[in-house]
């Protein structure tokens, strides 16, 4: 391979990596609206499916909203039955969030299309290719986990 077909494929890898992140973005943004929720709204319940609970200060945190609008973003979650409030046993004063037990499944029905479509376009991969593929986005995940720390840090 010469270095112009090397350069080639570099710039159109990454293309299709920006590519693919708008429009992740995108279907993110169009589920968000067909739920009748906003992205940060979807955002918390990812988180939470993640990590199984956490405080409305952790959840501020993750999203960026302000104690206030965490906590209407919480009382709409909570209203729609998607989370609840747990006193925590750490803390007397404080309160964990959580998904809402049947909540996993009313989301899942959300994405079922998606993984489907999934499934099918990630079986016409060999072992081989699946390797490379898995490598790909690792790499790609740990390199905007790292930027983004170096941004927050600023």
């Amino acid at each position: 391979m010469n270095n112009t077909t090397k350069t080639e494929l570099k710039k159109r890898a990454l293309m299709a990596v920006r590519d693919y992140g708008v429009n992740l973005t995108h279907f993110r943004n169009a589920m968000s609206e067909w739920a009748g929720f906003n992205a940060t709204d979807m955002e918390c319940l990812r988180l939470l499916f993640l990590k199984g609970t956490a405080t409305p200060t952790e959840l501020a945190r993750h999203t960026g909203l302000t104690s206030g609008a965490t906590t209407a973003m919480l009382d709409r979650l909570e209203k729609a039955g998607l989370i609840e409030r747990r006193p925590n046993p750490n803390d007397r004063r404080g309160t964990l969030v959580a998904p809402e037990k049947s909540s996993s499944e009313k989301m899942a029905s959300w994405f079922e299309s998606a993984r489907n479509a999934q499934d099918k376009l990630i079986s016409n991969y060999s072992e081989s290719e699946l390797e490379i593929i898995a490598d790909v986005f690792e790499r790609f995940a740990k390199l905007w986990d790292d930027e983004r720390k170096k941004v927050q840090k600023e």
